[in-house]
């Protein structure tokens, strides 16, 4: 797979004076056909980078339900990566591969990113993902911030 494998969809939207709702995922609409096991959500605030992780067998379908972030999806193989500014305004999802990783920084007060989970088998939890540094030199990614707001799994994690 490569980079050009990482899919972003404009997810349907109906407003009315209520609000909005949005359809996200639709089995009969979407390619590929994936078996979505569980979804998750993550809270943050302004600055906080998530990131960047993935393994060998998953496919995320990535979207930012309210706020604004900047994801970056990583084709570790090839030191490729792509970034997208994710919104609760533009409505966009990612679809990203096996294989690959994806890291996202916050960049309003507050954003909540939604994922959904496809995979075989038993949920590849920490220790069957790989990590990568978010500034790690040789990925080249201009993330906009020196001094995000790390876990410590991502401070830790190895250069390539």
């Amino acid at each position: 797979m490569s980079i050009d494998d990482v899919k972003v969809f404009t997810n349907d939207a109906f407003r009315d004076e209520r609000g909005e709702l949005w359809t996200v995922w639709n089995e009969k609409e979407f390619e590929p056909k994936l078996k979505f096991n569980h979804d998750k959500i993550a809270v943050s605030k302004k600055n906080v980078l998530r990131g960047i992780h993935g393994d060998s067998k998953s496919w995320k379908l990535i979207t930012c339900l309210s706020g604004e972030i900047r994801l970056v999806v990583v084709e570790p193989n090839k030191l490729h990566h792509t970034s997208i500014l994710l919104t609760d305004k533009n409505k966009l999802s990612v679809l990203v591969p096996p294989g690959f990783g994806n890291g996202h920084l916050v960049l309003s007060d507050k954003a909540v990113f939604y994922y959904k989970w496809a995979y075989e088998g038993e949920y590849p939890d920490v220790q069957d993902q790989f990590s990568l540094r978010w500034n790690d030199p040789k990925l080249k990614i201009d993330w906009g911030i020196q001094n995000p707001i790390l876990s410590e799994r991502d401070k830790n994690a190895k250069m390539l």
